[in-house]
């Protein structure tokens, strides 16, 4: 299976996915795609030997149907058979996401169906929440709703910062997201669920 990775910024979520997907694993990186040619992910998956590619969607503006055309132009020249998002900071329509309809994934820094968009951990925070996490689910037409396929969980500890709480939720991500790609890749999909 052909994965084009989207990214907006480092990539370490794209970084933990393309080393996964070696030996026997169902999967292969095909193109890291971003909307940012400054993002540095872009020569991270350069050093790993996978292809990149660059639509900036600022000169589209908000016509987001013009840069999502683009986008689709872009992937079918590296013909991936699905999508996973790694940090991609666009929300992307309906008119986009039904193309890839139980093709693409996601991964979302709270423990879904709670804060969903953006500011996960400080909404956590300020909800006095005892645990927070992170989600791999299907991307559909709704922001951070389509079918969870894994979930981790983290405690909240006292003197929690968004910061220091988010550093040890991507720590799960990490891990999180490769297990559910290579189960999904092998048509399972059973959630994952790490401690």
């Amino acid at each position: 299976m052909r994965v084009a990775l989207f990214i907006s910024g480092g990539g370490s979520n794209m970084l933990s996915l393309v080393k996964s997907m070696t030996g026997d694993h169902p999967a292969r990186p095909c193109v890291v795609l971003s909307n940012r040619a400054d993002a540095g992910g872009l020569a991270k998956a350069e050093a790993l030997g996978v292809a990149t590619a660059v639509v900036d969607h600022r000169p589209y503006g908000a016509d987001r149907g013009a840069f999502e055309a683009e986008l689709q132009s872009v992937l079918l020249r590296h013909t991936p058979d699905m999508i996973c998002l790694c940090g991609f900071m666009r929300v992307l329509t309906e008119g986009f996401t039904s193309q890839w309809d139980g093709r693409m994934l996601n991964i979302h820094p709270s423990l879904l169906p709670k804060y969903k968009g953006l500011h996960t951990h400080q909404r956590a925070l300020d909800a006095g929440d005892s645990e927070a996490g992170c989600t791999v689910h299907e991307v559909t037409a709704k922001l951070d709703d389509g079918p969870i396929l894994g979930q981790a969980r983290v405690p909240v500890l006292a003197g929690d910062t968004a910061e220091t709480l988010a550093a040890r939720v991507l720590t799960q991500e990490h891990i999180l997201y490769p297990a559910v790609l290579r189960r999904f890749a092998s048509g399972d999909m059973r959630p994952v669920t790490l401690p």
